[in-house]
């Protein structure tokens, strides 16, 4: 059985005081929730902080990209170790933002996908297609190219232990959401591609979040859907009583 997963992406947002004061607040607003996990992703400087706040809560941390080095001259990088260090738990790899303004290919998210896992730790990988390619009928080429390359290598077991999170490009930070047919018809198509490339086992067993403007107003929908297993949530995680509002959508499922 699936549990919903219900991730904050904090993204380049909050200095540190506001980080710790959000982690205390969903410390204390989550402390009643039982029918989904809970994450948040602050900026690598403040994970430290946030996680003092959160400890013994119902909310786990994690980091939002990392090197595929375990240590060495990467200036600037953060390795899995590191992060493991912190007591992180997640680790969010290929959102479009790296893929599009950063550059990352497919082959640089698999590596530090094998990284994360060799580590201990939980990939939060990310697929998504732009509005050009949603409008020229190319979504599903797309996420399949981007699981082909993004999963290359990865045992069943691994694949278990890795999160997929889909995140239309046109839908993040516009305020546009897809609709719950097309949020369905992706997960779905997603998941016949692990149950293809792994097998039905592994392909049931897999978590699939989805992204994009996702809010306390819209969440309920969205995470009724068969496939959809949580939500990776931008904008409205950097409040608590919004992000709680999309935990309890989790919970009334």
């Amino acid at each position: 059985m699936r549990r919903q997963l219900i991730a904050g992406n904090w993204k380049m947002n909050l200095d540190k005081a506001g980080s710790v004061k959000l982690a205390q607040d969903l410390a204390v607003l989550t402390a009643d929730v039982a029918g989904c996990d809970i994450a948040v992703v602050p900026p690598f400087v403040y994970v430290d902080a946030v996680a003092q706040a959160l400890a013994g809560s119902k909310v786990v941390w994690g980091i939002q990209d990392c090197y595929f080095e375990s240590n060495g001259a990467y200036t600037g990088e953060i390795s899995v170790a590191m992060a493991k260090d912190l007591g992180c738990t997640y680790v969010i790899l290929g959102h479009s933002e790296r893929r599009h303004i950063i550059g990352e290919t497919d082959a640089l998210i698999n590596k530090k996908t094998l990284a994360v896992l060799a580590g201990g730790m939980l990939p939060i990988v990310c697929v998504g297609e732009t509005k050009e390619e949603r409008e020229s009928n190319r979504t599903m080429e797309v996420i399949g190219r981007q699981m082909a390359g993004s999963l290359a290598g990865l045992t069943a077991e691994q694949m278990k232990k890795t999160v997929i999170a889909y995140e239309p490009v046109w839908a993040i930070g516009t305020g546009l959401t897809a609709s719950p047919a097309q949020a369905e018809e992706v997960h779905a198509a997603i998941r016949a591609i692990i149950a293809k490339t792994w097998d039905a086992e592994t392909a049931g067993a897999v978590v699939i979040q989805y992204g994009g403007s996702v809010k306390s107003n819209n969440a309920k929908e969205l995470l009724a859907l068969p496939n959809v297993d949580g939500a990776l949530v931008g904008g409205a995680a950097l409040k608590a009583d919004s992000f709680k509002g999309i935990i309890d959508g989790a919970q009334m499922q």
